[in-house]
């Protein structure tokens, strides 16, 4: 077979303007607590990434410009879903106003081994010259997803939930975070000003844990603050001393956590205060996470929900010929 030139009009990718894309997608990432734009402009940047030539050449030397074909993104695992808005707007990006999409499932559900997530029928080129960027949005949030649901399933019964952090991959912390949501969890801070969080080098600046506290809240009376202990001493004292409401439990054991929130109630109640909302964090993994949950902390930090999931295999199959 010769190489085939694609024609002007379809050599470049179809891009449609963000105005042009349809309202119910839009709506659908607004509903998710994701912005529209923000999506919409990693998406188009990602496929720029893989275009900096312009033009698939593999795709273009091998299937004709006019070809038309149905393509079926399918679990190649278990897993819980996330980020199949992403996916079609990245197919809807590439394709332009003439692709058809179609869900199979939803975000957050479980899927098994062969179930069919997304169908595409467009243009074939630009079905696979968009499939590898809106596989890799859909695997890895779908990967965090199923990393969240599988913690949120340890923790069932336990009254504690978990949440994540802020470690995630640069540039996609908002579609990290809606992940976890997506397979049950709760998110920690966006960032560092919608909630004050007091940490070790902190404590070690001001002094103390108690100053530390009091400087932000003194500074951000209206924003949330969260203090880590390393210690059950300081612990008690930040209970017994301040009205902080959230304390983050650094690196401790089992034995420790639930002395830990022993300590909480009994300094509390010294104090005329309700106890302090207690989060475990650090060194925390999955087989461990019911015995945290039952020691009767309210929140587990796991920051490999974000940096440590492992992709959900998803593929895209294009149909056989009837």
């Amino acid at each position: 077979m010769s190489p085939m030139t694609p024609p002007e009009t379809v050599r470049a990718i179809a891009a449609p303007s963000y105005d042009a894309l349809p309202p119910a997608l839009l709506d659908e990432l607004s509903a998710a607590g994701l912005d529209p734009a923000t999506v919409h402009a990693s998406v188009v940047a990602a496929v720029a990434e893989d275009l900096p030539g312009g033009v698939d050449v593999t795709s273009w030397s091998t299937i004709p410009a006019d070809q038309v074909e149905t393509a079926d993104l399918v679990a190649r695992a278990p897993g819980t879903l996330a980020g199949l808005a992403v996916a079609e707007l990245v197919f809807r990006h590439v394709l332009g106003a003439e692709v058809e999409v179609v869900r199979g499932a939803a975000d957050g559900e479980a899927v098994v081994r062969g179930d069919v997530v997304l169908t595409v029928t467009g243009a074939t080129a630009l079905l696979l010259t968009a499939e590898r960027t809106a596989l890799n949005y859909l695997g890895h949030l779908s990967g965090i997803a199923t990393a969240t649901a599988a913690w949120v399933a340890a923790l069932d019964g336990t009254g504690a939930r978990v949440r994540d952090t802020r470690k995630t991959v640069p540039h996609l912390r908002s579609l990290a975070k809606y992940a976890v949501r997506a397979g049950g969890g709760l998110n920690h801070r966006r960032d560092l000003s919608d909630q004050g969080l007091v940490k070790d080098n902190h404590v070690l600046a001001a002094g103390g844990v108690v100053d530390a506290y009091a400087l932000v809240r003194s500074a951000h009376p209206d924003l949330p603050v969260q203090v880590e202990v390393t210690t059950l001493e300081q612990l008690v004292d930040l209970v017994e001393r301040t009205d902080c409401t959230d304390v983050l439990l650094d690196n401790m054991d089992v034995d420790t956590t639930a002395e830990a929130v022993r300590l909480n109630r009994e300094a509390a109640a010294r104090a005329g205060r309700a106890p302090a909302r207690l989060e475990a964090s650090g060194g925390l993994d999955l087989a461990a996470a019911r015995a945290v949950g039952e020691t009767g902390v309210d929140l587990l930090a796991v920051g490999a929900l974000t940096h440590s999931a492992p992709v959900l295999d998803i593929a895209m199959d294009l149909r056989a010929p009837a």
